[in-house]
């Protein structure tokens, strides 16, 4: 990087109070330029596929397509965009997921602004960035990745991208009519998803979803539903 060129950065938070504190902590630093905003993982999916930052700081738990979704397909779409994930979760099923999906970064939210520039920075040269309590997990769980015998042990049932939206949004309280317009697809195909994904699970109820999404990390437990639902209408059970 000569020293005319800044480090693009989109922020990725659904919460305004705490983006705009991130922006006046990053905004003092004259090697990185804030590019975009983000209040959903969607929003944050289509802004890096414009804007093409170098770095997006994403934090988990939002509306629509959480972060760890969200950073999945970005990865896909934009691998030259390194991701830094900042969020008040430090636990397990978090950082194994996101550390799946290519993170180069992980910070819990009482990272120290000193500590946020410097990941960026070190992301940006090709390296990784943990905040220690994370590092410990991450060493923890490549411990807990063996059998007994040294053998990497069997990983659990994979979701599509496609499914994982369905999955949240249905456990977020959308019905499958909201579903099919947020997704741009049609009301069948959403009842397909919804097949697909309780097969693979064995899970047939829409209660015991909503409990599968919050135990795998796909949505928070203090999540109420966004998605107003109207009893009266297509609910659909797939």
């Amino acid at each position: 990087m000569n020293s005319d060129q800044k480090i693009t950065v989109i922020l990725a938070e659904d919460h305004l109070i705490v983006r705009e504190g991130l922006l006046r902590i990053l905004e003092a630093n004259e090697k990185i330029e804030v590019i975009g905003e983000a209040a959903t993982g969607r929003e944050a999916l289509e802004m890096t596929l414009e804007l093409k930052p170098d770095v997006i700081l994403m934090d988990i738990a939002m509306p629509e397509l959480n972060g760890v979704e969200a950073t999945r397909q970005i990865r896909a779409a934009s691998p030259e965009t390194k991701v830094i994930v900042l969020s008040a979760h430090s636990d397990d099923v978090y950082v194994e997921r996101m550390m799946e999906l290519g993170a180069s970064g992980y910070l819990i939210k009482q990272t120290s602004a000193q500590h946020l520039a410097e990941a960026i920075l070190e992301v940006y040269k090709g390296n990784t960035f943990f905040s220690p309590l994370v590092s410990k997990t991450i060493a923890r769980q490549n411990l807990n990745s063996l059998d007994r015998l040294g053998r990497k042990k069997t990983k659990k049932v994979e979701l599509t991208t496609r499914e994982m939206e369905v999955l949240q949004l249905v456990a977020e309280g959308a019905a499958n009519k909201q579903i099919a317009g947020i997704l741009e697809i049609s009301i069948k195909t959403v009842e397909k998803h919804r097949d697909r994904l309780m097969q693979k699970l064995d899970i047939h109820e829409t209660a015991s979803l909503t409990r599968y999404a919050i135990e795998s990390g796909v949505i928070e437990s203090s999540v109420q539903p966004t998605h107003s639902v109207d009893s009266s209408k297509d609910q659909g059970t797939g």
